[in-house]
């Protein structure tokens, strides 16, 4: 039987996370606690890993992948120069910087593909995120928010709606994630209904145009810009998705939707 953690290393892993001190019972308890998460974590995981992949023998995080752990110890061990060796607990750490890195490259890449109005990151949306996120000098460092963004922040009053933006309101209103083909079809779909909307607003805004058709095509238009549309298309093909006993959204669930209604 695996031994629990020892409530002295609760206690350490604890200090990252409040100033207060933690009475003896409390750290006792929260390794209850934290055993009793992993008894309901495993088993969900390992579910998922068997639905993604019948035959596979090791448990997986099917929700995202990670950097390789033994690939990124080798890496840190190679730029070494006083210590001989790499504990687990730095790998982690490390592991969990060069997601932020990559996280932080590829939001800035993705601003720029947008405003390019490309569902596709190119060299040139890269150059672009390189020089907003790395800072050369003798050493190399990166420049993180220390806040999390907010999940509509900058995606109203018609600013551009990225992908990474698409996959934080899917977690929001759907509760699961989507795959990167429904992401590239979902703005699409949303860019060719902003573009007709705005081609309705043009249209009856004409000397004799017919009033409510004006008024319905800038109540549309409001709608897609504060993303009610976009919701509603999350909600429908997430439910959709939970019907048919999927752990994601993709092209699938999108067939049946209808963008223009």
């Amino acid at each position: 039987m695996a031994k629990p953690y020892s409530p002295s290393h609760i206690g350490a892993v604890a200090g990252s996370f409040t100033e207060m001190r933690l009475a003896g019972a409390v750290k006792s308890r929260l390794v209850e606690l934290m055993v009793d998460e992993v008894g309901r974590m495993v088993p969900d995981m390992e579910s998922a890993t068997l639905n993604a992949t019948p035959d596979k023998k090791t448990l997986d995080d099917t929700n995202r992948t990670r950097l390789n752990y033994n690939r990124t110890r080798e890496l840190m061990i190679a730029q070494l120069s006083d210590l001989e060796s790499v504990g687990s607990e730095a790998v982690q750490a490390g592991i969990e910087h060069l997601e932020k890195f990559m996280k932080k490259i590829l939001n800035n890449a993705e601003q720029a593909a947008a405003k390019d109005r490309v569902a596709t990151i190119k060299p040139r949306h890269l150059e672009v995120a390189e020089k907003g996120v790395i800072v050369v000098d003798e050493s190399i460092s990166v420049e993180e928010s220390e806040e999390e963004e907010d999940v509509l922040e900058g995606q109203v009053s018609g600013s551009a709606l990225t992908p990474l933006a698409l996959r934080r309101l899917c977690k929001t209103f759907a509760q699961m994630p989507i795959t990167d083909s429904a992401v590239e079809e979902l703005l699409l779909w949303y860019y060719e209904v902003v573009d007709e909307t705005g081609h309705n607003i043009r249209e009856h805004a004409q000397l004799g145009g017919n009033p409510a058709s004006f008024i319905d095509a800038l109540d549309k238009m409001k709608d897609l810009m504060m993303l009610g549309w976009m919701r509603r298309m999350l909600v429908k093909a997430g439910e959709d998705a939970k019907e048919r006993g999927y752990k994601r959204i993709d092209v699938e669930q999108l067939i049946h939707l209808d963008a223009f209604e």
